[in-house]
């Protein structure tokens, strides 16, 4: 069985490529070797630790991860996520070898304003959004389809 390396991208690695690792993680199996990093180091949203708590899903203790240190080492992968919206994508550095690239366009969480409950109804949304978007990316590769999304090789 051939395992995929994948690797999802954002600004800080504080929300949208948490979940996504983690929803890859959850439902994805040993089918995928996943990790997550950002351009820029953050630090973990707590409205998105909340938001995946409440579905069973614990990244409380995940660090954000800087994109640089998987490149020092030459990391390869054989698909580069980007889950951030179009002009967080174009920071994003291309990987050596060959790669595909896809961009899975959600909003930053850390723009969200209002109350805690409004804040959270939109978290929520972003992270189903998230989940069902790996849910079709799955289906999608166990079909023999390269990807779904917007999508780009390099080499």
């Amino acid at each position: 069985m051939k395992q995929y390396r994948v690797l999802f991208l954002c600004i800080h690695n504080s929300a949208r490529s948490q979940m996504a690792e983690a929803f890859l993680k959850a439902m994805g199996g040993s089918k995928f070797a996943v990790e997550s990093a950002g351009v820029e180091v953050g630090s973990l949203n707590p409205y998105v630790v909340r938001s995946m708590k409440e579905i069973g899903i614990d990244i409380s203790k995940n660090r954000s991860k800087d994109v640089f240190e998987f490149i020092r080492v030459s990391r390869h992968f054989d698909y580069v996520v980007t889950v951030c919206d179009e002009v967080g994508a174009e920071r994003c550095p291309i990987f050596p070898g060959f790669t595909t690239r896809l961009h899975w366009n959600f909003p930053d969480p850390s723009t969200f304003l209002g109350s805690d409950d409004e804040i959270m109804t939109k978290i929520r949304d972003v992270r189903d959004r998230i989940q069902d978007r790996v849910v079709l990316w799955i289906k999608a590769l166990s079909e023999g389809e390269s990807s779904t999304g917007e999508e780009e090789n390099a080499g």
